[in-house]
Order: C-alpha cells, then sequence, then structure tokens
C-alpha cells in the first residue's frame, strides 16, 4: 500500500480502496497557511493518481477539521502577484477536491471555519460530527469566499439561506447544516471516523468506471458555474488580500 508524505498532511491507506487524507496542523486547529494549502492539494492529485485509491476520506487531526485562516501567520502581501499566487493556491486545492476522479467523504470534526468550510462543501458525501460547528467569517473580515463555495452553496440550500450564511457569519450547528443540505449526514462524534469508513468502502467496492464517469458528469452540467465563481472569487479575494484594513481586521479576529 503506497503512502505519501507532506509537511501537513497525513495520507494512507486506511481501508480497502480507501484513503485518508487528514490535515495535521492540531496544535493550531489545522489552521491554513500556504504549506498546508499546497500539500491538500498535492495529498488530492496524488491520491486521484494512485491506481490503489477508489475513494478518499478528507479529515482533521485533533479538535477540528480546520479552523480557516491561520491569522498568526498572515502578512499583507507585498503586491497584487503576491495575492494572486496564494488565491491561485486555494483555488487549485479546491480544484483538485472536486474534479479530481474519486469520490470524496467527508468526516468533519469540530470547527470548520472559513476555508476549511469551504473544504468540507466540496466533499461529494460530507459527514459532520454531532459537536462539529461551522461558520464562514469572511465578509466580516473584509474578505471574500473561495472553493467555488457561491455557486455549490446556493445550489445546496437556495439562494436565501446561502446570502444568510456568506454576509451574516452566523455560527451553525451540524444539525443546523443537515437541515439545510449542506451536511450529509450527521453522527455522534465517537463514530464519525467509522461511519465515513463505511461509505468510503462502499464507494470502493463499486466499479471504478462507473463511479468515476458519475462524479464527472454530475460535475460537467455545473462545470461553467464553478470555473466562473472560482475566477470571480479569486478577483473579490485578491482585492480584499491588498486592502491593509483586511490585514488589521484578521489581526483582531
Amino acid at each position: 500500500m503506497t503512502d505519501f508524505t507532506y509537511d501537513t498532511v497525513l495520507s494512507s491507506m486506511t481501508g480497502d480502496g480507501v484513503r485518508t487524507i487528514a490535515l495535521n496542523r492540531p496544535d493550531c486547529l489545522n489552521a491554513m497557511n500556504r504549506r498546508l494549502i499546497d500539500d491538500v492539494a498535492l495529498a488530492f492529485d496524488d491520491a486521484n493518481r494512485d491506481p490503489e485509491t477508489r475513494a478518499i476520506i478528507f479529515t482533521g487531526q485533533g479538535r477540528a477539521f480546520c479552523a480557516g485562516d491561520d491569522r498568526n501567520e498572515h502578512q499583507h502581501p507585498e503586491s497584487e502577484a503576491c495575492a494572486r499566487d496564494l488565491v491561485t493556491a486555494i483555488q487549485r486545492a479546491t480544484v483538485s477536491i472536486i474534479f479530481g476522479q474519486k469520490p470524496v467523504v467527508g468526516a468533519i470534526n469540530g470547527w470548520a471555519v472559513g476555508g476549511g468550510f469551504e473544504w468540507a462543501i466540496n466533499c461529494d458525501f460530507p459527514i459532520w460530527a454531532k459537536s462539529a460547528k461551522a461558520f464562514f467569517p469572511e465578509v466580516s473580515l473584509n474578505l471574500f469566499v473561495t472553493g467555488a463555495v457561491t455557486a455549490i452553496l446556493p445550489a445546496i440550500t437556495g439562494p436565501l439561506k446561502a446570502r444568510e450564511m456568506l454576509f451574516l457569519g452566523q455560527r451553525y450547528s451540524a444539525a443546523e447544516l443537515q437541515a439545510c443540505g449542506v451536511a450529509w449526514k450527521v453522527v455522534e462524534d465517537a463514530d464519525l471516523l467509522t461511519e465515513a469508513h463505511k461509505h468510503a468502502e462502499h464507494l470502493a467496492s463499486l466499479p471504478i468506471l462507473s463511479v468515476r464517469a458519475m462524479k464527472r458528469v454530475l460535475n460537467q452540467t455545473t462545470v461553467g458555474a464553478l470555473r466562473q465563481a472560482l475566477d470571480l472569487e479569486t478577483e473579490a479575494t485578491i482585492a480584499g488580500f491588498l486592502d491593509p484594513e483586511t490585514t488589521r481586521l484578521l489581526k483582531a479576529f
């Protein structure tokens, strides 16, 4: 069985055809720095190329799935090129998750904030622990969401609920997320990985050709909207990163 090595992500075969990709910065609640962002994209690219991997579990080590941007490592970008490079890296991780060949089962534990919430929404089958919570703080921080959520979230929840979630930054429980369709299943915290493995192993047992075709075709029906969302989000996020007010708000968050 093939294991891949990254600085901030664990990736290993944990079942028959199932690979678990786990964010591995538990001391800071798996907050997103540039290394983590790059490692997520690499880990999903490697998993999608790996012939032994037929389904992927995406989770976080420790007490949280992902607490969003690491404000302790945030630096105001020196130029638009620097800001664009960072945002492009963030969007590349989403592309690797959404457009990769293998189905992704999310095992969402603890907090999923900002970019972490986006990654949870990017999963094909997001399973949430009962105690997990999530929110989008971006608007309050003079920032913008990424991860194509401006296309995905309204399609899941309807436009009014999506506006509420994206504009107002309210905190949501796993039960509330299930009620609006963002969480596929909600399970007891102790059962999260067991439940994720059960469904990932089922997906891995299905015929490869039809599973890959189903994910590809489902994405192709909305690919134009997803690509447009990624492009528009990139420009809006770059503008936010370049505004000095954003750095002040992030430091104070």
